[in-house]
């Protein structure tokens, strides 16, 4: 049982909570306490993700690719087949993906010095600096999140939540 902290607010969860267990008292609702929590903190993000890649005129599937190529460091270059893996998308939407990118100017192709056959997926300056500042500019919306814990809570946050997700991530394949 969770005590309550006269001092805090309540939030809409603990009213979940509260009416669950007056309306089934047979039922252990604990854990809705964390996970009803991460779903609409999840909900919080995605609406800052989407905000943020929308002033930067990207779409979210654009930032993944862009950003697998800036991760890559110079020169900010992967095979489709790296990008597949880093983006978990079919080989016949990655193409598609990389068409468009291509068409936008974000990134070029070139012959894979190393593979006759392959080619290599490059990020261009107008990509890097796109998705630089989209990354600059989601990184700020995600302090004013975690801006009600301090740097403590949220390192320990992050080694809570790791501890809670290690074993799906050891089992997820990517696939839906």
């Amino acid at each position: 049982m969770t005590s309550h902290h006269p001092d805090r607010t309540e939030d809409e969860v603990d009213r979940l909570v509260a009416a669950w267990r007056q309306e089934r008292p047979d039922l252990d609702v604990e854990p809705l306490q964390v996970l009803s929590r991460v779903s609409r903190l999840a909900r919080h993000l995605d609406r800052a993700r989407r905000a943020s890649f929308a002033e930067h005129d990207l779409e979210t599937w654009e930032f993944d690719v862009l950003t697998a190529l800036r991760r890559a460091g110079e020169p900010y270059e992967l095979s489709p087949g790296a990008l597949l893996r880093a983006t978990l998308v079919t080989s016949g939407t990655m193409t598609n993906r990389i068409d468009r990118l291509a068409a936008a100017g974000l990134v070029t192709r070139r012959p894979d010095p190393e593979d006759r056959r392959g080619v290599l997926v490059s990020l261009t300056d107008a990509g890097r600096k796109r998705v630089d500042d989209a990354f600059a500019d989601l990184l700020r919306r995600e302090h004013e999140l975690l801006a009600g814990l301090g740097q403590h809570e949220q390192q320990a946050l992050a080694g809570l939540l790791r501890t809670l997700l290690i074993p799906f991530d050891a089992t997820d394949t990517g696939a839906p």
